[in-house]
C-alpha cells in the first residue's frame, strides 16, 4: 500500500471512531410538559418538579430534556399543543390539570402520561380506577370531597357568623369546577351554609364578580381550586381586602401575599411527586402498573394580620392546627 493511501485510510478511521462512539451512547430522554398557564406563573412549582426528577437520578439538560408547551390560559390551545408534543416525539408527557390531561389523552394512546389533577380522574375518564389505572395514564390526585368540606368547616370556625358564602369558580375548567360545585353543595348542607355560585374565566369577570359582592355582601368567599384563579391570586387577594371580605383560598400562595386563609394540598410536594412518577415511567414502569397517588401533605395557613384587619379573632383551636400563622 502506498504511503499516501495509508495516511488517508488512517485519517478516515480516526474520524469514524468518535462518530461510532457517539452513536452507541443512549439518546437523552425527552419529557413533554403541558400546562394551561405561562412559565412565570409556575416558577416555584417547576423547581419542585425538577427536584423530584433529581431525587430519582434525572437532571434537566444533563440526563433528561424537557419540551415545554404553555397555553397562556387559552384552554382551546391545549389539543394542538398536545399534538405538537406527540409529533416531536417525546418519551412521556406531564400534565398539570384535568383539562390538559384530557387533551393529552385525546392526542395519544401510546405515549405515557403522568397527570396532576384536582378532580376525580376516574369520573373524568382519565383512568379506569385509582389502583389499576389501565391505559397510558397515571398521576397524582390532590383534592377530595373531604378536603372541600374541611375548607368550609375551617371558614365557618374563623367566621362563625357566616351564613351566605359566595363560591367563585372558573367555568372553563369543566372537570375541576364540576367536582368543586358538587362537593361544596353537599358540604354546605351538612353545616347549614347557604352558597351562591359565581363564575369567572377572565380578569375582567373577576372584577365584575367582586363588584357584585360589594352590592350583595356575602358573609365570606370560597375560591375554588383552579389554575387560572391561582394565576390571578394577587387580583383576588387585593379585591377581597378592598371589599373587606373574609375569603378562603386553595393554597398557601394566597395568604403569603395577604389572603386570609388557605387549606389544601402542598402544591410543591405534589409537583415533586410528579417528578418522581415521571422518572419511574422513563425507567420502564408502565402507567397501567402505577396506582394514582393521593396527595398526602396538607397545609393550613392563616394570615393573622389580615384577620385583624377584618376584625376577626382567630380561635386558639385554629392557631394550634395551623401549619403556619403569618403575622
Amino acid at each position: 500500500m502506498r504511503r499516501r493511501q495509508f495516511i488517508t485510510l488512517l485519517g478516515g478511521a480516526a474520524t469514524a471512531w468518535p462518530l461510532a462512539a457517539s452513536a452507541q451512547q443512549p439518546a437523552m430522554p425527552v419529557i413533554g410538559f403541558l400546562d394551561t398557564r405561562s412559565p412565570d406563573a409556575v416558577a416555584g412549582r417547576l423547581r419542585a418538579f425538577r427536584q423530584g426528577l433529581r431525587d430519582t437520578g434525572y437532571v434537566e439538560r444533563e440526563s433528561v430534556a424537557i419540551e415545554y408547551r404553555w397555553a397562556e390560559n387559552q384552554l382551546n390551545r391545549l389539543p394542538e399543543l398536545a399534538a405538537e408534543l406527540v409529533r416531536y416525539p417525546v418519551a412521556a408527557i406531564v400534565t398539570t390539570s384535568s383539562v390538559s390531561a384530557l387533551a393529552a389523552k385525546a392526542a395519544t394512546t401510546k405515549i405515557p402520561i403522568v397527570f396532576l389533577t384536582a378532580a376525580d380522574p376516574v369520573k373524568d375518564g382519565l383512568v379506569a380506577s385509582l389502583n389499576r389505572p389501565g391505559g397510558n395514564l397515571t398521576g397524582i390526585n390532590f383534592v377530595t370531597a373531604e378536603l372541600t368540606a374541611k375548607r368550609l368547616e375551617l371558614l365557618r370556625e374563623l367566621v362563625p357568623a357566616a351564613d351566605r358564602v359566595a363560591v367563585l369558580v372558573n367555568p372553563a375548567n369543566v372537570p375541576t369546577t364540576d367536582a368543586t360545585l358538587r362537593d361544596v353543595a353537599s358540604a354546605a348542607r351538612a353545616i347549614g351554609l347557604r352558597v351562591q355560585v359565581f363564575n369567572a374565566s377572565t380578569s375582567r369577570e373577576i372584577d365584575a364578580t367582586f363588584a357584585t359582592f360589594a352590592r350583595e355582601r356575602p358573609d365570606a368567599v370560597f375560591v375554588g381550586i383552579d389554575q387560572f384563579l391561582v394565576s390571578r391570586r394577587a387580583q383576588l387577594v387585593n379585591l377581597a381586602s378592598r371589599h373587606a371580605l373574609p375569603a378562603t383560598f386553595p393554597d398557601r400562595e394566597f395568604p403569603e401575599i395577604g389572603g386570609l386563609m388557605s387549606y389544601g394540598a402542598s402544591i410543591p410536594d405534589a409537583y415533586r411527586q410528579i417528578g418522581i412518577y415521571i422518572s419511574r415511567v422513563l425507567k420502564g414502569t408502565k402507567p397501567a402498573d402505577l396506582p394514582v397517588a393521593q396527595a398526602s401533605k396538607f397545609e393550613l395557613v392563616i394570615n393573622a394580620q389580615t384577620a385583624r384587619m377584618l376584625d376577626l379573632t382567630v380561635p386558639d383551636k385554629l392557631l394550634a392546627l395551623a401549619d403556619e400563622v403569618i403575622e
